[in-house]
């Protein structure tokens, strides 16, 4: 017969064991785990989110520009072109869109389409047409066309006199996935407060994190940059991700896209939906700079989120 003392001991043996492995088990994730988690996390988000819909409310402030002169649109993938002209008065555009993620056939690139249907209080008349000119043309165009043509799409409304289609709360997310994290190198940083708010004490409301994040800075460093300049110019981009370890989902991106002409930030806040099961953009914020003394800001915020049903009378079939 085994004595209490004895009991006693191998009792306090197994506890301290399983509290030992226990431990062990809650060690610190290393950064390269983190990254792997949430490149799976953003490939599971794709997914998801490519069947909802969301309606934008996006103000945006032209507080210093010139006036467009001989600046034309781009078609590249990405683009950023700053114009000089004569100096104006600030511009203020209300926009309400319907935002979707959609991905063109033959291609692994994921894009928002911003589906604008009201300006400064009045409807697009021109929704219809535009829709089904961009989605279901008569003229075949490869996925690469295609996927500018609802960049520039999405970016028609813009206001200033510095051209971009990047402005969607999405884009950073690109930058995390597995087959694109070898583009950039990452690291931890100590600084949480979103580029946006430099100028203020503490980020608020949607901007805010619990202490349990992780913040990786990244830096593009790989020629052949996901975004280019107007004349097809390589633009490398920096920026964080505020990342839950354990999980590895995303809680806020930061991208800055600098260089001697220009100064770009924009930084997104994602909260918890129900019906998509996964953290969801609620706020983008957004600022532009020139060395030409142009002053763009933009504040959007996200809502209504629903089914994306297909109807061939009002939208447009997109392969997923």
């Amino acid at each position: 017969m085994v004595s209490r003392r004895i009991r006693d001991l191998v009792n306090l043996t197994v506890t301290l064991l399983v509290t030992a492995s226990a431990a062990a088990g809650l060690e610190a994730p290393t950064l390269t785990t983190v990254l792997q988690r949430a490149g799976a996390y953003v490939e599971k988000f794709h997914r998801q989110l490519s069947g909802i819909v969301a309606e934008e409310h996006y103000v945006q402030e032209a507080l210093a520009f010139h006036k467009r002169n001989g600046c034309r649109s781009n078609a590249t993938y990405q683009s950023t072109l700053s114009c000089r002209g004569q100096l104006v008065n600030p511009m203020r555009t209300d926009l309400k869109s319907d935002l979707l993620l959609v991905r063109p056939a033959d291609t692994r690139r994921w894009a928002e389409f911003r589906d604008v249907f009201e300006v400064d209080g009045a409807p697009v008349r021109d929704r219809t047409e535009r829709l089904t000119k961009l989605f279901l043309g008569e003229d075949p165009v490869s996925s690469h066309r295609q996927l500018g043509r609802i960049l520039d799409a999405s970016s028609r409304f813009n206001i200033g006199d510095i051209q971009r289609n990047i402005n969607t709360p999405l884009f950073a997310l690109q930058f995390l996935e597995p087959s694109n994290q070898q583009r950039f190198k990452f690291e931890r940083s100590n600084k949480r407060v979103p580029d946006t708010f430099s100028r203020e004490n503490t980020p608020t409301g949607a901007f805010r994190t619990s202490t349990e994040v992780w913040v990786i800075e990244y830096k593009e460093t790989q020629a052949g940059t996901m975004i280019h300049t107007s004349d097809s110019r390589d633009f490398p981009v920096r920026g964080r991700f505020w990342i839950e370890p354990t999980t590895g989902r995303i809680l806020m991106t930061e991208l800055v896209a600098r260089n001697r002409t220009i100064n770009a930030t924009i930084d997104v806040s994602f909260q918890s939906e129900p019906l998509v099961g996964v953290l969801v953009p609620i706020e983008m914020r957004e600022e532009y700079k020139d060395r030409g003394g142009s002053h763009i800001t933009g504040v959007a915020t996200y809502g209504r989120f629903r089914q994306f049903t297909v109807n061939v009378d009002e939208k447009f079939p997109i392969k997923k």
